[in-house]
Formats: structure tokens, sequence, C-alpha cells
């Protein structure tokens, strides 16, 4: 199969952001590939979707597993070709996250989840874009990722830290070769990740924050914009 830069794989697509990311990519008659830990969640995000057959690829993946990433990236690869975008918008947190009661295993799983995953997904598909001479990669941060605060908590502060910094990175190393990286640093949002907040927000909290097909949105405009230009940094934040 040809390489497309209509192909694109999204992180975390199965639920919140990725989600609502691979729903508009689809309607918009991309190729996408759904990477995330459940494949139920995956296939539901699927069958939201008014994709045509073949159009979607399921690929149950430990985004914190290099190896796993590697093979997830070399049958993406095989399926479409090339790939034209890459979504990293998976990400977690911990109800015990304030520097007193944070686990090594939480630690650990954050990292993973937000950090480490992004890094081996830009590494999976990065040779592959350079060969094409052009490639879109949007990182879904946080404001964390420009302040820390306790309701974020430290390690998931320290992650969104690391993730705008390998988008820096990226567009420092690679926007000679036509490749680009935007990092989307939203506010509150009404995703399943709210469940995991010390103090879960109630339905009128909620009903104030940002919805995912929001965030999906600057995706889209970050990924539809000339290959001359590219979005480096966009805060976002409920109105």
């Amino acid at each position: 199969m040809n390489a497309s830069p209509q192909s694109a794989v999204v992180t975390g697509a199965g639920s919140g952001v990725g989600r609502a990311t691979v729903l508009k990519l689809v309607a918009l008659g991309w190729r996408v590939a759904l990477v995330g830990r459940r494949a139920d969640a995956l296939a539901a995000t699927v069958a939201l979707s008014a994709a045509t057959p073949g159009q979607c690829l399921i690929c149950p993946c430990d985004l914190g597993d290099p190896d796993a990433v590697a093979s997830m990236g070399t049958r993406v690869l095989a399926e479409f070709g090339g790939i034209g975008l890459v979504v990293n918008s998976a990400g977690t947190n911990a109800p015990r996250r304030s520097l007193e009661v944070l686990s090594l295993e939480d630690y650990r799983a954050m990292m993973d989840a937000n950090l480490h995953g992004a890094y081996y997904c830009v590494q999976a598909f990065l040779p592959a874009m350079r060969r094409q001479g052009v490639g879109t990669i949007v990182n879904v941060v946080s404001d964390a990722g420009k302040q820390a605060s306790p309701k974020a908590g430290p390690a998931y502060v320290m992650s969104k830290f690391g993730l705008a910094g390998l988008t820096q990175s990226i567009n420092a190393e690679e926007r000679g070769r036509g490749i680009r990286a935007s990092a989307l640093f939203p506010g509150d949002i009404d995703t399943p990740l709210l469940d995991k907040r010390p103090v879960v927000p109630d339905a009128e909290a909620r009903g104030r924050m940002m919805k995912p097909e929001d965030i999906a949105d600057c995706v889209i405009f970050c990924a539809q914009l000339p290959p001359r230009t590219v979005v480096e940094e966009m805060l976002v934040r409920p109105r």
C-alpha cells in the first residue's frame, strides 16, 4: 500500500480526547490506527464512528513497553504504508498523587503513560516521516505542563513538562526534514480521567469544563495547516 499523508495514529483512542480525535479524523476520511491498552475500548470507538471497512486499525498496546510500541509501529506502517499524523493523547493520573502519598508504582505508571509512551511512539514513526519528508506530531500535554499545582500532582506535572520538552526537541531537530510538532496545553476537560481525582468533580463542575471534542478540534487544526506552518504551542482553557 502506498504511503498516504491521510493516515494517522492516535494513542489513548479508547476514551476522552483520543476517542474524540479518532471520530473527527474518520469523518474527514483519514485512515486511523487506534492505540490503547484495551481492545474492547478501541473497538467501541470504531463502533461509534462512521468508519468504512479497512479505515480503522485496532492496535492494543502497552505504551510503557518499548518493544510492544515498536511492534505496533511496524504493524501500522505495514498496513498503511506510511504515516502523516501521530497524536499522543494517552495519559493517566492517580487519586493518591501528592508528594506525601504518591507510590512508586503510580509514579512509574504515570511516567510510562504520559511521557515514555509518547517518546516510544515518536521513535517508532519518525523514520517513516523522514523518508516521506513530511509529518505532524501532536502531543496533548496539559496546562500542568506550564505550571505545577497540587491539583495535578508531581508525577503528572513532571511527565507533562517532559512531554512539552519532547515537542520542542522534535521541532529543534526535525523541522529541516519537513516534520513538525505541536504541544496542546488544555485546562480542565470533562473526561474519564476526572474519576481519578482525590475529589471527583460533580456534574455542575464538569458542565463548566471543556469537552473532548474541543481539544480534538485543536488537533485537527494543527494537522490541517499547510506544511509550511507549525503551531508549536497552544494553550486552551474553559471560558
